[in-house]
């Protein structure tokens, strides 16, 4: 096993590279950039990315008016790459670009980037006077928040009720219970907030929960060593989050609890289950000493998603509409942005625990059967 963890650890180095270089040239290419919002920005016609989904941006007419204007009496800048540029002095757009690293060639900037990645220095944010990484540092508690509960959450819960189900499988309990989730996996997450908000966090109905933020205003200054200390604060902190995860884990309850019972089912038709009670074997005996095992390699396979999603790419709509300022919101952001040091760390930082996460399933398959040897398999 230790050769194979071996081989799959190298394996990372290769998979990181063509990810960064894929993406790295998909941006070349993509229309926009940070030249460009900057010259955006100047010009007036520049929108944050929440202006963009609300439509708050009014002032985009003005601005290409006055752009219109300023490019009449300037043609020295005419011919330049970048939209917008039109009466900007030339050596400006050159020292703008000089700023964010494009007076250098595309293989150049990238193997320059490559090489900080691996010391995990990740520069600063183009539109920001901050780091990427104290950035990410930043936003990681509002993310680990979501992605820790509504995992845990989801794993406690769907899998008792999916063995349950499997058990009771074609009763009035498997059938009622497959409805529920049925239609809680319809129903979209960011709805189910919304309705959450309407019902138990607004004014039209009652104020039980918070509508905004992971704390209240008197533990905002709170560290986390503070706030573990404070049964107030720990309490505050829940309190917040109640609603966000019940959005997000409704629909990550129907999965893994049919995946649970589809899973459990297989294995209690097959003939070690009959074996096993003709021996005598209590029912618990047969499903957590023999089928659980068996059964749960396919929960097992579907975790590094499921972890990466919960973590990362599952929240931006829920930490928009409760004013939660985690990495999803940050990612969107910075891709609407051209803010490429964040969107590159978050890109790179995302695959990185994805490609571990892998690897540390391989070895929890081991864990938990011992009769599988990634190492003696053919490939």
């Amino acid at each position: 096993m230790a050769a194979y963890l071996l081989k799959r650890l190298l394996l990372v180095i290769p998979t990181m590279l063509g990810i960064m270089a894929i993406s790295f040239i998909i941006v070349q290419f993509a229309p926009g950039g940070p030249v460009e919002r900057v010259i955006a920005q100047l010009t007036g016609t520049g929108v944050n990315a929440t202006e963009r989904i609300s439509g708050s941006g009014g002032d985009g007419l003005a601005g290409q008016a006055a752009q219109s204007q300023q490019g009449q009496g300037v043609g020295e800048a005419a011919g330049s790459k970048y939209r917008g540029a039109q009466g900007l002095d030339p050596e400006f757009i050159k020292s703008l670009e000089k700023q964010f690293g494009f007076d250098k060639p595309a293989h150049e900037r990238f193997f320059l980037m490559m090489k900080n990645y691996l010391m995990f220095d990740f520069g600063k944010s183009y539109f920001r006077d901050i780091s990427v990484i104290e950035l990410i540092k930043e936003k990681l508690p509002v993310s680990i928040s979501l992605g820790l509960w509504m995992t845990l959450l989801t794993y406690l819960i769907s899998i008792p009720l999916g063995i349950r189900k499997a058990v009771r499988d074609g009763e009035p309990f498997d059938t009622w219970t497959s409805g529920v989730l049925v239609l809680g996996y319809a129903v979209p997450g960011f709805l189910v907030a919304v309705l959450l908000l309407v019902l138990f966090a607004g004014s039209s109905f009652v104020q039980w929960f918070p509508s905004r933020g992971l704390q209240s205003e008197q533990f905002a200054g709170y560290s986390f060593s503070q706030c573990a200390a404070s049964i107030a604060c720990v309490g505050d902190y829940f309190w917040h989050l109640t609603l966000p995860i019940i959005a997000m884990a409704l629909g990550a309850f129907t999965t893994m609890a049919f995946l649970t019972k589809n899973s459990f089912l297989d294995e209690i038709r097959k003939q070690y289950v009959v074996t096993a009670r003709a021996k005598g074997l209590s029912e618990s005996q047969v499903l957590y000493g023999h089928v659980f095992r068996n059964a749960m390699l396919l929960i097992i396979a579907g975790f590094p998603g499921a972890f990466i999603s919960a973590f990362f790419s599952g929240s931006l709509l829920i930490e928009t509409i409760f004013s939660l300022d985690g990495l999803g919101l940050l990612s969107f952001e910075s891709i609407i942005n051209r803010d490429y040091p964040v969107v590159f760390a978050n890109l790179y930082i995302f695959a990185l625990v994805g490609l571990v996460v892998n690897i540390v399933t391989d070895f929890i398959y081991t864990l938990v059967d011992p009769r599988i040897d990634f190492e003696s398999r053919e490939v």
